[in-house]
């Protein structure tokens, strides 16, 4: 049964993964700039165009539809090609490396662990690099079929659940899967579960305390990186000394306006 459910999963995830550039609408940061500002341990957020990445974005609502690693020079000689800096998981090719070009023609953003020593971002790495190789179960098909219908018509509260299905097998990982549960293993959090406890505290009066429960590596999407609280967002256009007096503006430069919508375009927005 394998050697029949894994040749139609495979050209299934195939489908699903092929990107479409033409969807592409936000600004997309040159990869000269990400190179100058990414630190080993950064969490790099991408807004895909595949037929995953639209359901992705659907579920969470959010733009972001991929995660990925950033490693930099702390796999040094461990990967098979060196100018590979990022470790993600891809529904086709399951864990692996990818240069920084890979997503260069796609609107990205940088998510910072804050407090990391450089023990723990070795760590970090240690994790993902370990799991090179790790495959994405191609044989449940179910799994993969759910992303055939990019806005399925479920509730809002089990959208998280719907991304969370699958074989359940740690090997097998997906997406933000594996970057959470690489943080679970240096007990960094990202959107843990907090419950609150009253205790007896000094003179007898009672004090609130925050207790973390990290939640199950599966239930992670990419957005969650993006509102924890605990990650900083670099824009590396700010951090490379913005300055919006040195733009240059169209009409500046004598240049033709932007011609008027069609009339079509201006009925459909009315």
């Amino acid at each position: 049964m394998n050697r029949v459910l894994r040749p139609i999963g495979n050209a299934l995830a195939r489908f699903l993964a092929e990107p479409r550039p033409e969807l592409v609408t936000g600004i997309c940061t040159p990869v000269e700039r990400l190179r100058a500002c990414l630190e080993p341990g950064d969490v790099l957020l991408v807004e895909g165009t595949s037929r995953v990445s639209t359901a992705i974005k659907y579920l969470t609502q959010s733009s972001w539809s991929h995660a990925a690693l950033y490693v930099g020079e702390l796999a040094a000689g461990r990967l098979q090609d060196p100018s590979h800096k990022l470790i993600e998981a891809d529904v086709v090719e399951g864990v692996r490396s990818v240069p920084l070009d890979e997503y260069g023609s796609l609107p990205t953003r940088i998510c910072r662990p804050v407090g990391l020593s450089t023990k723990d971002r070795q760590l970090l790495v240690d994790y993902v690099v370990n799991r090179l190789g790790h495959s994405y179960d191609t044989k449940n098909l179910l799994d993969l079929a759910r992303y055939l219908m990019p806005t399925p018509p479920v509730p809002a509260w089990f959208r998280r659940r719907l991304i969370a299905l699958g074989s359940g097998d740690p090997t097998r990982a997906i997406c933000s899967t594996l970057i959470a549960q690489a943080f679970a293993a240096i007990r960094y959090p990202i959107l843990p579960t907090v419950e609150y406890r009253e205790e007896a505290g000094p003179s007898s009066a009672s004090r609130r305390r925050e207790i973390l429960h990290i939640r199950h590596h599966s239930l992670y999407t990419p957005r969650d990186f993006d509102v924890s609280p605990y990650f900083q967002i670099v824009k590396p256009t700010v951090e490379g000394h913005f300055n919006f007096r040195r733009l240059h503006w169209a009409e500046d430069a004598g240049a033709p306006e932007i011609p008027p919508e069609a009339p079509s375009m201006r009925k459909r927005r009315a």
